[in-house]
């Protein structure tokens, strides 16, 4: 079995955590790479009907279990990942939910906004914690870039500009037949947590105007994107995505997050504001050294931050979440209102309509006081222009 890790900050002991992973893909297992750098929590079961699935537990000394209910009745977690495909999230959160298990689901969200909404609304009602994985905003890096904006650096956001070009290869297609399909394509498999940290730095989306090209390759998807969005705030942004596009200004390729991704030196969003400008991840900030003035000198400084693996940081705060000692930083409710977006956008490529994104009836909260967030209280739902 997993070695418990029991000593905690103030020298004491309590309890590991158990913590159970559904889904050993790669994801999945840097889930459990992340556990295991986790103090007070300990990795309880894997389930997985796969091969591979079983294999993974046996090598990590856990249980391996077929089948999500059966886990939870034979191991009663403390809390669930969820790294299985999204057309699954709905389903299996359910199950976590009814059981009233804290779930950390994977993004995006569900591959339906509607059932989404459901699933946080369940959650919400049973006062479960339900949390969404996007682990880039627990990045020190994207903190830190938070951190300036909020507190005026470079003044009003005024426009936002997002590259997320890289290429797939044909191997990575032919792997899993289903990323072929329509759904599968870039806007919601890699748009989904550009949007989330867009929202996070410049506040919300209320609209969005987008077009998308088929698939060069004769998939069933996408395989290009663009939109223009605008920000609450009065900000306007513009985000592009393929995933056939060799290019260097990819999150992947320039946050140096994942050691399985070559790096660059590049950056991936440019943040334009009144006062200055920063670009991510590199946190580059630019200002004119005496008055605002294009004919005045510009000059650039490299913002110091601190460096440390977002997903072992996102496990933490899924533990904290679970103790109650902390909020969740992207709940189920912010990943709705990322995925709402992404649904959006979705919609107007296909429709060339500009979408105005208004609040739904429902509950839940703006907590997060970002620069130009909204203070109401709803998830947002499209409406087409007329």
């Amino acid at each position: 079995m997993a070695s418990s890790k029991h000593s905690n900050a103030a020298g004491g002991t309590r309890p590991a955590l158990r913590l159970a992973i559904a889904g050993m893909g790669l994801v999945g297992q840097r889930h459990a790479d992340a556990i295991a750098q986790v103090p007070d929590a300990d990795l309880c079961a894997v389930v997985d009907p796969s091969d591979a699935g079983k294999a993974a537990a046996e090598r990590l000394g856990v249980p391996w279990f077929d089948d999500l209910h059966g886990m939870i009745l034979a191991q009663a977690p403390d809390g669930i990942i969820l790294s299985t495909p999204t057309k699954l999230h709905v389903d299996q959160g359910a199950v976590c939910l009814d059981a009233g298990v804290p779930v950390l689901i994977e993004k995006p969200l569900a591959d339906d906004l509607h059932a989404a909404r459901a699933m946080v609304e369940r959650a919400e009602k049973a006062n479960v914690a339900l949390l969404v994985g996007h682990h880039r905003r627990h990045n020190p890096l994207i903190r830190k870039a938070h951190e300036h904006i909020k507190r005026g650096t470079i003044g009003a956001v005024r426009a936002v500009q997002a590259t997320c070009w890289f290429y797939k290869p044909d191997s990575y297609f032919d792997a899993a037949t289903w990323r072929k399909q329509v759904g599968a394509g870039p806007i919601s498999v890699n748009l989904v947590h550009d949007i989330d940290l867009l929202r996070h730095l410049c506040g919300e989306i209320v609209s969005v105007q987008a077009q998308a090209a088929p698939s060069a390759r004769g998939y069933e998807n996408e395989d290009v994107a663009a939109a223009l969005l605008r920000f609450e705030s009065g900000a306007i942004g513009t985000i592009t995505v393929s995933d056939s596009i060799v290019a260097p200004w990819s999150w992947e390729m320039t946050a140096h997050e994942y050691p399985i991704y070559p790096t660059t030196s590049q950056s991936a969003y440019q943040i334009g504001g009144s006062h200055g400008s920063l670009s991510v991840p590199d946190l580059t900030l630019w200002s004119h050294n005496e008055r605002r003035d294009w004919w005045t000198p510009i000059s650039a400084m490299s913002v110091p931050r601190d460096t440390s693996d977002p997903l072992i940081n996102q496990m933490a705060h899924f533990a904290a979440v679970i103790r109650r000692q902390e909020a969740p930083l992207v709940s189920g409710r912010e990943g709705l209102r990322s995925l709402a977006v992404v649904d959006a956008i979705q919609k107007s490529a296909k429709s060339n309509a500009l979408i105005h994104l208004e609040e739904a009836d429902g509950t839940g909260t703006w907590d997060d006081k970002s620069p130009g967030q909204s203070t109401k209280t709803n998830e947002p739902k499209a409406k087409i222009a007329n």
